[in-house]
């Protein structure tokens, strides 16, 4: 590959004009001949530069509605011609082919134009077609050819022709050529996913997922892993679209945390009331109501004060000074919320080591991206779970029905439960969780685990009784022997929240009966692995 190669002629072709004006200017300046197409000639000529119009080129003026225009051997042969190549060469030389030694060109916004909910017809006509063309062909000829398709990275081909009197070396096209490909690749599959959802398909012969990096992280869950972070462009609120006031930068481990947390709060409207969660290692380890946005973080801190050291908190309502004041108590390395009051601003402001992130919203857990899995040689691929259940349709299975009450904790402890590692285990009194046992091997465990998490509360509170005693029980799934429903009627609750399916539910609901608690099956489960 020729290490310094000059620029002569630049090809524009550009949907996003940021930025087009200054560096039209700035290439014109320079002494580089302009060759471009419709929209883009037009904004140049209105700079007062002088523009070649590909037409020109052809032979051919834009037809279709401008659907062809670049797609003719004039312009692919001037870009994909090895200018090391006699035959080559003299290819151009007869067929008048101008050497192309620049192309600066982004595609039709076909991802916008779906975010926007667009018909089908409109999004069609946003697939870009001679576009891609066009940055394959310089992409592929990178030995020769420079290829531009970010407007942010404008500036850095600015101050590479200045470094070398107009020439480029080959690690800038090199690196210029993987930014182009990663970004026809990106383009492809947000169309392929786009077909495939239009049709209903679910599951594809073949399926790409792409992002864009945001930054590379200093490392992975551990110091000697490498890791980075992507967003995919969605504009749904959440960790990857928040914005960040204070604190250091996010590690890997805050953005997986951060995230279990605010899909977490945002199962729950707001305006049913404020609802915090304390998250530590991707499992909550204290979830509340509250009448006001620092009683819920309170009562959710009070469930394991121990586990919310260093933990994750996230709200469903924004941050006031009062509460902002109540989580700076101890040290919390993440606050989200929608947003967030100047008097918190403040508060938070002494707390240099918190990170504050707000999202201007709660995210929709209905609309999720699919949850995609490594596995060796593979990738496992499902919707997120956004299962619900409809109170209506719950089914007492014991003498005893549930009161309003235990009703109202029931439903809050399965939604708790969703966001909890299998075997999931929460107990929950008066809107708030009493004791999680998560990630444990065999239900009863967590049941237990979750029991004593409880009791060491007590302890630590100085409480008559554990709050376990009068509360209610969500299984993530069902119970597989009776021995995890006595752990939690010895625990003191006094109704249960299962999926039923077991074929053992007529052991487990006759155990349930003489205890004398009252039990539902949802018919639904969620694991959570």
């Amino acid at each position: 590959m020729n290490d310094f190669v000059p620029v002569r002629r630049a090809l524009v072709s550009v949907s996003d004009k940021t930025g087009l004006a200054e560096l039209g200017r700035a290439l014109a300046k320079r002494g580089i001949e302009l060759l471009s197409t419709g929209g883009s000639a037009n904004a140049l000529r209105n700079e007062g530069l002088e523009v070649v119009d590909v037409s020109d080129i052809t032979g051919f003026p834009e037809m279709m509605g401008g659907r062809v225009k670049t797609l003719h051997p004039r312009i692919h042969g001037g870009l994909l011609a090895l200018r090391d190549d006699a035959n080559h060469r003299l290819a151009m030389t007869e067929h008048d082919i101008p050497q192309i030694d620049l192309l600066v060109v982004n595609l039709y916004p076909f991802p916008e134009t779906v975010a926007k909910n667009a018909d089908y017809a409109e999004c069609v006509e946003n697939i870009d077609i001679g576009g891609p063309a066009m940055i394959r062909a310089a992409a592929k000829n990178h030995a020769f050819v420079n290829v531009v398709v970010d407007v942010g990275d404008y500036q850095a081909l600015l101050e590479e022709l200045d470094a070398h009197e107009n020439h480029t070396g080959s690690r800038f096209r090199k690196e210029m050529a993987l930014a182009a490909f990663s970004h026809t690749a990106a383009y492809d599959a947000a169309v392929s996913e786009w077909m495939a959802e239009t049709a209903r398909e679910t599951a594809p012969s073949r399926r790409v997922f792409t992002g864009r990096l945001a930054e590379t992280l200093r490392y992975g869950e551990n110091p000697h892993q490498a890791a980075a972070f992507y967003v995919d462009g969605t504009t749904r609120p959440g960790v990857a679209t928040a914005i960040q006031i204070q604190g250091k930068k996010l590690s890997y481990n805050n953005i997986s945390d951060t995230d279990a947390a605010f899909e977490l709060v945002s199962e729950f409207n707001p305006a049913d009331g404020p609802v915090c969660a304390i998250v530590k290692h991707a499992n909550p380890c204290g979830v509340a109501r509250g009448d006001t946005p620092r009683e819920a973080y309170l009562h959710a801190f009070d469930c394991d004060r121990v586990s919310a050291f260093g933990g994750i908190v996230a709200l469903n309502r924004p941050v006031d000074g009062a509460t902002a004041k109540a989580i700076a108590g101890i040290f919390t390395e993440v606050v989200i919320a929608p947003g967030i009051e100047d008097d918190a601003r403040t508060v938070f402001s002494n707390s240099k080591n918190t990170r504050v992130l707000i999202t201007n919203g709660l995210a929709d857990p209905k609309r999720q991206a699919p949850d995609i899995r490594h596995v060796s040689g593979g990738y496992l691929v499902q919707e997120r779970d956004g299962g619900r259940i409809d109170p209506r349709r719950l089914r007492t299975v014991t003498r005893r029905a549930p009161s309003d009450a235990e009703m109202s904790d029931m439903l809050f402890a399965w939604t708790v439960a969703k966001h909890v590692k299998s075997n999931a285990i929460v107990y929950a009194r008066n809107g708030a969780t009493a004791g999680i046992g998560a990630g444990q091997t065999s239900r009863v465990d967590s049941c237990r685990i979750a029991a004593s998490k409880a009791r060491d509360m007590a302890r630590e509170l100085r409480l008559e009784k554990p709050a376990t005693i009068g509360s209610v029980v969500a299984s993530d799934a069902f119970f597989p022997f009776a021995d995890g429903l006595m752990t939690a009627v010895e625990a003191g609750a006094t109704a249960v929240i299962q999926p039923g399916g077991s074929i053992r539910d007529e052991e487990v609901v006759a155990v349930a009966n003489e205890a004398g608690i009252a039990m539902v099956f949802t018919g639904i489960r969620h694991f959570r692995h």
